[in-house]
């Protein structure tokens, strides 16, 4: 592997100066880009959503549970899957204590293809309480296409979606659609450091 040079103090507050250039340009466009995501349009939803919770059947509006907002994190366990995606996996461990969602009156919520019985064995193998909930019935994403040659159960998608309380449309729930096909590396068999990942998934 090659290393970088070696250079005095001041060459590397120099070599430092200009970097920090391009870094406040780069941060610059990544707000700028994060602004007009938030102004993307919103879909209202028309159709009824039941899932398969470990308690029976939930609704779209249930999984707000009260909250003005909710958060819905498609994952990418299928039915039977043996080689379960290990960037769904590293986006869940690395989610907070949801209390802080919960104080901005927001709620989250994974979904997955898988039935109930193996989203149970799956979340106790990777010590998971997060919800993680069946969406055998509820195709949320169903209307997303295939990104990069992949299938549509193995795109990530992020969800988000906003209840009204307020006139004109008391009550009326849309959503708006981010993080899908952003060109995002791995897929199919990708592996993951975690041994929790790289273990079977029969338990």
């Amino acid at each position: 592997m090659s290393l970088p040079q070696i250079v005095s103090p001041a060459e590397w507050e120099t070599a430092r100066a200009a970097l920090l250039v391009k870094e406040k340009q780069a941060t610059r466009a990544r707000d700028a880009l994060a602004a007009e995501r938030r102004r993307l349009p919103m879909v209202r939803v028309e159709k009824l959503y039941v899932f398969e919770g470990p308690d029976g059947e939930v609704s779209l509006p249930d999984l707000f549970d009260g909250r003005r907002q909710l958060v819905i994190y498609h994952h990418m366990l299928k039915p039977g899957d043996d080689d379960p995606c290990s960037g769904c996996a590293m986006f869940v461990d690395n989610i907070g204590h949801l209390a802080h969602l919960h104080a901005r009156d927001t709620s989250l919520a994974l979904v997955s293809r898988a039935p109930s019985a193996e989203i149970k064995a799956f979340k106790k193998r990777m010590g998971w309480t997060i919800p993680l909930i069946a969406a055998t019935r509820a195709r949320l994403g169903s209307s997303q296409p295939p990104s990069a040659g992949r299938p549509a159960d193995r795109n990530p998608l992020i969800q988000v979606t906003s209840r009204r309380r307020r006139p004109p449309a008391p009550g009326l729930d849309r959503h708006r659609r981010a993080g899908h096909r952003r060109g995002q590396p791995g897929g199919p068999g990708q592996r993951s450091m975690s041994p929790r990942m790289n273990a079977s998934t029969a338990s």
